[in-house]
């Protein structure tokens, strides 16, 4: 049973409950998705290719007929895989731009009494819509701090405690250094990573704060949507200053277990910026089990940087926080009470 055609915040709606199938090829998918959606891809990429070669010289009927010739035989396997995907007969379809594709696979599903509604617009549209909404202002409450301040636990943390945070790290499997792969998956592409952020965001109660952790505009290889990351650099933000050697404990508990190649492999990406006489003496101390020492060297270039970049933001809308102690507990607690003085008027 073929269904509609339907705007992006209707499917959305529904794909909370129906199944998401997501026809464009294999590399497209990959590229980025919409979270949970599964690939049954009309083509592969070589078949995309192709029949696109074919549109482009002699134009949409031979397109139709290379397609046809190239897929025919896998059309009852794609039909199984939609059968398997559905719940209740239903599910819901897309493509790029919301045509042939999407239209096709609708058809074809529909001939096995599957209840199938399109995208209108496809995927565009939802690439569209999410960024859309990422570039709403809203009240975001920015946690500063250095390197090994336990920013990450503390966002965490606020969670518990019935606060909106939004661990954007956590999303791109990365912490932000030049250490942060070390012992994480593979990060996603950076078109995916907005994807799982809408996610997120879409929880968001408008209405309250939401906490972020302060960032660079690129988490590892992924970068933040632009008009997002400028609505965090427009935010209060509330900085935990911390010693170093409050922070180092934490710092030798994290890293030291990691192979001394991979830790030497770090350091060397931040070498111009460290300099090559204490890249030299982070990378010496690593091979002779120094760890505190190679923490140290790479934590006063960290250190210097974030300050520099603290110092681009309006200074009243700083809130310095010390601490002498790791607590994330007793730390949140600080922070909370520190974000209370801020004037919301101020920023929206």
């Amino acid at each position: 049973m073929n269904g509609e055609k339907i705007d992006v915040e209707k499917f959305l709606e529904l794909s909370k409950t129906t199944p998401v199938c997501d026809v464009r090829s294999p590399m497209e998918y990959n590229a980025g998705h919409i979270p949970g959606a599964v690939n049954i891809p009309l083509f592969s990429d070589y078949e995309r290719e192709t029949v696109g070669k074919k549109y482009k010289k002699e134009g949409r009927l031979p397109a139709i007929n290379e397609g046809l010739s190239l897929i025919g035989t896998q059309l009852s396997e794609k039909l199984g895989e939609a059968c398997k995907l559905s719940i209740n007969n239903n599910l819901l379809v897309h493509c790029w731009r919301g045509g042939m594709r999407s239209e096709s696979m609708a058809w074809l599903f529909s001939l096995a009494q599957i209840n199938v509604n399109t995208l209108e617009g496809g995927y565009k549209s939802y690439r569209h819509h999410i960024l859309e909404k990422l570039s709403e202002q809203r009240k975001m409450i920015i946690l500063g701090g250095f390197t090994g301040s336990g920013k990450t636990h503390i966002i965490n943390y606020l969670k518990t405690q019935g606060q909106q945070a939004i661990d954007m790290e956590g999303l791109a499997n990365h912490k932000g250094s030049a250490f942060g792969a070390l012992g994480q998956n593979p990060q996603p592409t950076t078109e995916y990573f907005a994807n799982i952020l809408y996610n997120e965001w879409a929880k968001i109660n408008p209405e309250n704060p939401v906490w972020l952790e302060d960032e660079s505009r690129n988490i590892g290889s992924v970068f933040i949507p632009e008009v997002y990351f400028s609505n965090m650099q427009k935010s209060p933000v509330v900085v935990l200053m911390m010693d170093i050697d409050v922070r180092l404990p934490r710092l030798l508990k994290e890293y030291s277990l990691f192979p001394k190649d991979e830790l030497k492999a770090s350091v060397i990406r931040i070498s111009k910026r460290l300099g090559s006489d204490n890249a030299n003496e982070a990378i010496k101390a690593i091979e002779n089990d120094d760890f505190t020492k190679a923490i140290k060297i790479t934590l006063t270039y960290y250190d210097k940087a974030y300050l520099f970049g603290l110092s681009k933001k309006d200074p009243q809308n700083i809130i310095y926080v010390k601490t002498q102690t790791d607590d994330i507990k007793e730390n949140t607690s600080k922070i909370l009470e520190a974000a209370d003085k801020i004037k919301w008027r101020n920023f929206m």
